[in-house]
């Protein structure tokens, strides 16, 4: 009997201590005791609030649409050179450099596809002497764009060892070198060189 009246007091303490702990409602006009938050920062903490689907085909529509935005930057990026968004190939201070590097300079490759185009109508004339001559074109124009991708890749080689020493530059030779096979208007990203102009 006097221990069920000694719990009953314990517990009643306890609820008293517990709502003492609990804070009390603030005044409408009393200060909140912390800085409101700036504009931009509320939006990127909007923004970087996650929803969670509901069921499996909201999930594969929401990452749809995050591939859909994702292709949407790397394609502005592509065009107006934008390195935040550039695909991982094309990211990188020396990836940038061996674009820049190539696009400042004329090259054979660049003609190689209207030549080949060019060559193709000429070996289809049923001409003998016409086709022997498409032929050897074809054999020269090919020689010397393998002839031009030695000098540009040594030039480039060597410009990345002056410009990057210890950092990695693996693949960046093939990287312009490959981007030498398309014509310069066809090139992503976009060149951001004139010719002749340094990189």
């Amino acid at each position: 009997m006097f221990r069920r009246r000694s719990d009953d007091a314990a517990a009643s303490s306890s609820v008293l201590e517990k709502q003492d702990e609990t804070p009390q409602a603030r005044h409408p006009e009393a200060k909140k005791g912390r800085p409101t938050p700036k504009r931009s920062e509320a939006e990127a903490t909007r923004r970087t609030r996650v929803t969670v689907p509901k069921d499996r085909k909201e999930a594969s529509r929401q990452a749809r649409d995050r591939m859909r935005t994702e292709r949407e930057k790397e394609r502005q990026a592509l065009l107006n050179g934008d390195e935040r968004h550039l695909p991982v190939r094309d990211k990188g201070p020396v990836r940038k450099f061996a674009r820049d590097f190539v696009d400042a300079r004329w090259s054979l490759a660049e003609f190689f596809l209207p030549a080949a185009v060019v060559i193709l109508v000429l070996s289809i004339v049923k001409v003998g002497a016409i086709q022997q001559l498409s032929t050897l074109l074809f054999l020269l124009f090919f020689v010397f764009v393998i002839l031009d991708f030695f000098r540009l890749g040594f030039g480039l080689r060597k410009q990345l060892a002056a410009r990057f020493p210890g950092e990695n530059t693996r693949g960046a030779v093939a990287y312009g070198i490959m981007r030498t096979l398309q014509m310069r208007r066809l090139r992503l990203p976009k060149p951001q060189v004139r010719r002749g102009e340094k990189p």
